[in-house]
């Protein structure tokens, strides 16, 4: 890379930052400047993909004016990031998706996901707001992702209610044509990455799990290293 651009690690809507913080602070260790916006006063209250954007835009203002970006989406933020790169305010210089769905401008999360999942949402839905993510799954799907007691408790402790409005929401209908890749983490993501592929995107796959960014922030940092070097040389 000519010179090295800030990446910026959006975490998904049903997370916190203590989710990518780990694998922020090994970037960083690399000497790439990383930031984690928390964007979870966004999610609360409808419209919750305005508020997101919003919320990312002003989280990125921070980011040294001479600086590049590179965005980066783990999960549920993947179709976001066209917008953040819209409103970032400093030159984006590519995105990379982690283990995330793809954008489908105009279309809501519920016109994309699973029926059955949809369904099993839609009759969890309490004042208006979602369950926290862990809660959405019958069993304890956290604990065979996350093993280590303390770390799980500290992403529950973060895990928002996001507005139930979320979910019928048209996503943002903003457009990206720069560089992308993208990296998958587990067999769950297995669709979104040929799809990616199928864009001409760099495909990086790794056989670990969804939060692996948690649980293995320096292999995940080493691949996303390696992925943002070659999308700006």
């Amino acid at each position: 890379m000519t010179s090295t651009p800030t990446v910026v690690l959006a975490h998904s809507p049903f997370l916190g930052p203590k989710s990518l913080e780990a694998l922020a602070d090994h970037v960083a260790a690399c000497g790439v400047t990383a930031l984690v916006p928390d964007l979870r006063p966004a999610v609360t209250d409808a419209p919750v993909h305005q508020r997101l954007v919003s919320e990312f835009a002003s989280a990125v203002s921070s980011a040294p004016a001479t600086a590049s970006l590179v965005l980066v989406g783990h999960s549920g933020a993947g179709p976001l990031l066209p917008a953040f790169a819209a409103s970032a305010g400093h030159p984006v210089a590519a995105l990379t998706y982690v283990d995330a769905e793809l954008p489908t401008p105009g279309h809501s999360w519920e016109e994309t996901a699973p029926v059955e999942l949809v369904d099993q949402l839609r009759s969890r839905v309490r004042d208006s707001r979602l369950p926290p993510w862990h809660r959405w799954f019958d069993g304890d799907l956290l604990a065979g992702l996350v093993p280590d007691d303390v770390l799980r408790t500290t992403l529950i402790d973060e895990e928002p209610e996001v507005a139930a409005a979320f979910l019928a929401e048209p996503r943002p209908a903003a457009d990206w044509a720069g560089p992308a890749s993208y990296i998958q983490l587990s067999r769950a993501y297995a669709t979104a990455s040929a799809r990616a592929a199928q864009r001409g995107w760099p495909i990086h796959r790794i056989d670990t799990h969804h939060l692996a960014p948690v649980t293995e922030p320096a292999t995940i940092a080493d691949i996303l290293l390696d992925s943002i070097t070659a999308l700006t040389p």
